[in-house]
This record gives structure tokens, C-alpha cells and sequence, in this order.
């Protein structure tokens, strides 16, 4: 008998798995009530803005894949785009090589909130209103500060003493840190809910309400506050203060998309990705690879399997690296990168014995960029002079560079997964608009997204700064598709998101672990990658594993090459997931990662 940290939960009415208990009880709540799927996670999703809010934002970002039962799955869009003055000349008239990863220059649109009207338009049944009353009542009445919160609040206070002032006037209470599981209010994020509800609430049917709360954010008095606040010049991590190029005709004319998803077929199951906006067709990339080397007859967690699963993904991020970026904007060779034959011929390069040094992508008929600066500089391992030494301390992702403690780090996304008992099946990936990346917008209680550091400003790359264009993100939820099954998944992780999960999908689809015996099983992730934030570094041949796969196989690893840290044996990944079994029983799972995720479900 396996044992793991909590059961797979079995049922028939519903399920919800978050990255925190409170947004995954407020989803169950919707299905208890009546709602669907999509009711739930648009309520679970607000309720993470409010109470994750150093991982994500009701001014951030947002993918979602969903199925209906009978239909094929969709992709709801919310990474909102560059503004249209956003230009690498811009950038250089500035002095600066590169979008800094806080403050008002790395700003683009706020997508997440478009988003889940959207999804909630088309497919949900729930007002506006009813589905935000969550959200709103946490943020107004207070919610228990989870001890991340507080510690990454505590790294960036004198931040916001000395150069943020609004957020110092929404996150230091009185002017002092907030306790971890301190009752917490933010009443200015309350009132912004509050007002966008009212705006649907007063509109005389359940379409005609969302589309007036989603006037009043991009078109209203949200859009207004975000216009006003961009044009004050604020520090960020190059040391100088610096306006923004956001504007609100930028909000005005952006809207979130239904889109077709990308796929490919593994395990005799058909996966479901974004589009190269995201890196999610890496993990398809990664599966095909691994399906022509049959690592199925490998044994689990050894040796033999971690290696060759690192020496793959290193192929399939080496891709993602030198093609991926907006197909709207860039021509994205997704065609040839998914093709099984070129995996086929990847998998015979990939060596047994001995970890292998980057490479870039290569694409048959293609040119591939290795000549580009910014690459170049990320190979060798390059950082930015940040100007001071406060800048130093948070630059890039929400993990506040090497001087926060490792705990802090971590952070960077959430997630949540929703399935009901009519079939239909959510996964999204809620990100961006953290407190510690970006000013709070005065009024607002909310941040702005910081994507556009995932830009390159040198020529040559699909992922090149070109305005209005989505930058090529890292979020990137899965659904799984098969006759007896369909499962929804995700991690937050940043670049290790689809690392993750393929150690996850590998343990279920392969080797027979249920949902929570995979998600529970050891994990491990490469850093042989160039990072997708600023600094844009790549640790050559770095392993990261949890020391539970045994000193053995660790020894192993290093034996062959790899630069293996011990992350410790419960420290990789916070995978959620959620199923329904062809006989219609619903299946859920959550990491027990941190303490923080939980999934319900009756």
C-alpha cells in the first residue's frame, strides 16, 4: 500500500483543488449552490486574487482550459498585451537594455479579470455579483495572512517606505509588517470589487451586467486609476525612477480571447496546452520526446528516468527559448516543434550516461537564433548591476532575488482546478499583479502585471518587444483527455511549471499513481534553461531534486554530470489536479507543498 499525505478524494457532485483552502471551499461553495464549473472557478479565482496576493492579483494574469462534456476543450486567453508605445527603441532611449522586472516599465495589460468574464459569459450561469460576493467579503472582513504573505511583505517594507508609498499605505498597516495569520482587509480592493459588482448588479440582465463590469475595469474608473498612476515616475530594480507606458486606451482595446488549444497525443490520451503565448507546448514537446525514448519501461524515480528526463526537457526549453512567442505577432514554427518525427529524431540524441551542455532549437528549414545578445548573455550567465542595493533585493519573478530567505523565493503563481458533475472541467493558472513587483495602484488595492520583462529587446527572437503583442509567459495549465478520463492540472513554478507536471503525468499515465500518489511522489526540475525573468540567467547542468528519490540516486545523478541540489525531501512543486472517470466519478488531489493547497469535494 502507498501511503500519502492525504487521500485522492472520490465523488460525484463536484470538486475544486487550489493553492489555498479558503479559494477551494469558496468554489465548493458555488457547486453546492448550484453553479457549474465555471461559476466555481470564477469565484475560486477571485478569492486567490484577495488571499494569495505576493503570487497573484486581481491585476494580473490569467490562461484557463476548459471542456464542456461532448465538445472539444478551449483556451480563454487573459495574458494581456504590451502597450502600443512599447518598443525596444523606447526602452533605449531610456538607457536600458532591458525591461526591468518591477515597477511601472514592465507593465501590460491586466488580463486576468477579462478573462474570467469572459469565460464566465459564455459558459457560466452565475451573475457577476454572486460569484464575486467571496472575494469581496475576505478582502473587506479580513482573511488569515498566510506566513509567505507576511515574509515577502517584510522583505520589500523599506521599498515601500522609501519609494512606494502606496503600497506601503496597503500593505504596512499602521506602518508596520503584518503578522503570518494576522486577520488582514485590504477595503480598497473591497471597494473595487464592490463598485464592479454594483456596475453589473444595476445592468438588466446577467450578459448585459458582465459586459458592464468588464467597462467599468478596462474603460471606467479602474482604467482611470491605472492611467493616472502609470504616469508618476516610481522606482524600479534598475535604481532610477521610472514612469510607465501603459495607457488607457491600452486597457480600452484589449479583450480577452476564446481560442483553440495545442495538443498532442501521449499515453493514449490527447494533452491540451495554450498556444506558444505560453510555454505550455513545451510540455508537449517533452512528452513526445519521452515517448519515442519509451521511458515507461523505465523504473520510477530512478536514476535512469530522472536523467533522461532532464536531458529532454533541456531540448524542449532550448525550443521554447529560441521560437516561442505571440503567434499574432511572430511566425512560431509550432507545426515542426510538435511533429512526432522530429521528436523521434531528438530522442536518438539524447545520451545515456552523461548530462548534456545547452543547445539551442533546431528546426528543419529554419535558421536558429544563437547569434542573439540577449541569449547570449543569459548562457553566460550574466546579471544585471540592479543600481542600489535595495533594487538588488527584488528584481525578476516574485521570488525577490538571491537575498530573500528561501522560503520567500518560491513563491510566484497559483492555481486551480474545478470539475462538476455535469463534465464540465477548468484548469487556470491565476498570476501576475504581485504586491512585491509592482506599485499598488492608489485607490485600487491591486498591482499591475509585470510580464513584459519576459521580452527580449534585441532583434531576432519570436519573443522579441514589439507593442501590443502578448509576452511568452510561463503559465501554462494541462487537460488530459482520454475515453475512461479526463483530468485538469497545474502548478504555479515559473519556468519549472511543466516540469512539474511531467513528473506528475508521468507517475499517473505511466507507472499507475492516482492523482495524489503522483502529485505526492518525489519531484525534481532542471535549471539548464535561460530563465524567463529578470535576471535572464541559465545554470548549466542544474538539477534541482527532492532528497526523497533516495542519496543514492542523487549520487547517480551526479555521477553522470548534473550540478544536483538538494531541495530538501518536500520542497518541488504544488500541483493540483482534478478527474472524471468515464462512469462520471470525480477525482481530486493537492500538494501538500507548503501547507497552503487543498482539495474538496463531495
Amino acid at each position: 500500500m502507498t501511503f500519502t499525505t492525504r487521500p485522492e478524494l472520490l465523488g460525484t457532485h463536484g470538486m475544486v483543488a487550489s493553492t489555498h483552502w479558503l479559494a477551494s471551499q469558496s468554489g465548493m461553495a458555488v457547486l453546492e449552490a448550484g453553479g457549474n464549473a465555471f461559476d466555481a472557478a470564477v469565484a475560486t479565482g477571485l478569492v486567490l486574487h484577495v488571499v494569495e496576493p505576493h503570487l497573484n492579483g486581481l491585476g494580473g494574469d490569467l490562461p484557463v482550459i476548459a471542456q464542456r462534456p461532448g465538445e472539444e476543450p478551449f483556451v480563454v486567453c487573459g495574458q494581456g498585451v504590451s502597450p502600443a508605445a512599447a518598443t525596444p527603441e523606447r526602452f533605449a532611449a531610456l538607457g536600458l537594455d532591458h525591461v526591468p522586472g518591477t515597477g511601472h516599465l514592465a507593465a501590460v495589460v491586466p488580463g486576468a479579470f477579462g478573462a474570467w468574464l469572459a469565460m464566465l459569459e459564455a459558459h457560466g450561469t452565475w451573475s457577476f455579483p454572486d460569484v464575486a460576493r467571496y472575494a469581496i467579503a475576505y478582502a473587506r472582513d479580513g482573511f488569515p495572512l498566510v506566513p509567505r504573505v507576511a515574509a515577502t511583505i517584510a522583505q520589500v517594507a523599506d521599498l515601500f517606505r522609501d519609494h512606494w508609498p502606496s503600497s506601503a499605505a496597503t500593505w504596512l498597516p499602521g506602518g508596520a509588517v503584518p503578522a503570518a495569520s494576522a486577520r488582514f482587509r485590504n477595503p480598497d480592493l473591497a471597494r473595487t470589487l464592490q463598485r464592479l459588482s454594483d456596475a453589473a448588479a444595476a445592468a438588466p440582465s446577467r450578459e448585459s451586467g458582465i459586459e458592464a463590469a468588464r467597462r467599468a475595469f478596462y474603460e471606467g474608473f479602474v482604467a482611470d486609476a491605472m492611467d493616472a498612476f502609470c504616469r508618476t515616475p516610481l522606482m524600479d530594480s534598475t535604481g532610477t525612477p521610472h514612469a510607465g507606458l501603459l495607457t488607457g486606451s491600452d486597457l480600452a482595446a484589449w479583450r480577452a480571447t476564446l481560442e483553440p488549444t495545442v495538443s498532442a497525443r501521449f499515453a493514449g490520451r490527447t494533452v491540451h496546452k495554450t498556444g506558444p503565448w505560453g510555454q505550455g507546448p513545451v510540455l508537449l514537446q517533452q512528452l513526445l520526446i519521452l515517448d519515442a525514448l519509451g521511458v515507461g519501461d523505465l523504473r520510477p524515480g530512478s536514476v535512469e528516468l530522472v536523467h533522461a528526463v532532464t536531458e529532454v526537457a533541456k531540448l524542449a526549453f532550448a525550443d521554447r527559448d529560441a521560437w516561442y512567442g505571440d503567434p499574432a505577432s511572430a511566425d512560431v514554427p509550432l507545426e515542426a516543434l510538435l511533429d512526432p518525427a522530429r521528436a523521434a529524431d531528438r530522442a536518438r540524441g539524447v545520451g545515456h550516461d552523461a548530462a548534456t551542455q545547452w543547445l539551442p532549437g533546431d528546426v528543419p528549414g529554419r535558421t536558429t537564433p544563437t547569434g542573439h545578445p540577449g541569449l547570449a548573455r543569459a548562457v553566460a550567465g550574466a546579471s544585471r548591476d540592479a543600481g542600489t542595493a535595495v533594487a538588488a533585493a527584488w528584481t525578476g519573478e516574485p521570488t525577490l532575488g538571491t537575498a530573500a530567505p528561501r522560503d520567500v523565493q518560491r513563491g510566484d503563481t497559483c492555481h486551480l482546478d474545478v470539475v462538476d458533475a455535469w463534465g464540465n472541467v477548468v484548469s487556470a493558472t491565476p498570476s501576475g499583479g504581485w504586491l512585491q513587483s509592482s506599485p499598488t495602484v492608489p485607490g485600487l488595492g491591486l498591482q499591475l502585471p509585470t510580464r513584459a520583462q519576459m521580452f527580449w529587446l534585441d532583434d531576432g527572437l519570436a519573443s522579441t518587444l514589439r507593442p501590443r503583442t502578448r509576452p511568452r509567459t510561463t503559465l501554462s495549465p494541462t487537460l488530459v483527455v482520454g475515453d475512461d478520463e479526463v483530468i485538469a492540472c497545474g502548478t504555479p513554478g515559473g519556468d519549472q511549471q511543466d516540469q512539474w507536471q511531467t513528473c506528475v503525468l508521468l507517475g499517473h499515465l505511466l507507472f499507475g499513481l492516482n492523482l495524489q500518489e503522483a502529485i505526492d511522489a518525489p519531484a525534481w526540475h532542471t535549471t539548464h534553461l535561460v530563465s524567463s525573468f529578470d535576471p535572464r540567467v541559465l545554470e548549466p547542468a542544474g538539477l534541482h531534486v527532492e532528497s526523497r528519490l533516495g542519496a543514492d540516486v542523487l549520487a547517480g545523478l551526479a555521477a553522470r554530470g548534473h550540478d544536483v541540489t538538494d531541495a530538501g525531501p518536500w520542497s518541488l512543486g504544488r500541483v493540483s489536479a482534478v478527474a472524471r472517470r468515464g462512469d462520471g466519478l470525480l477525482r481530486a488531489a493537492a500538494n501538500a507543498r507548503g501547507m497552503q493547497g487543498y482539495a474538496v469535494g463531495r
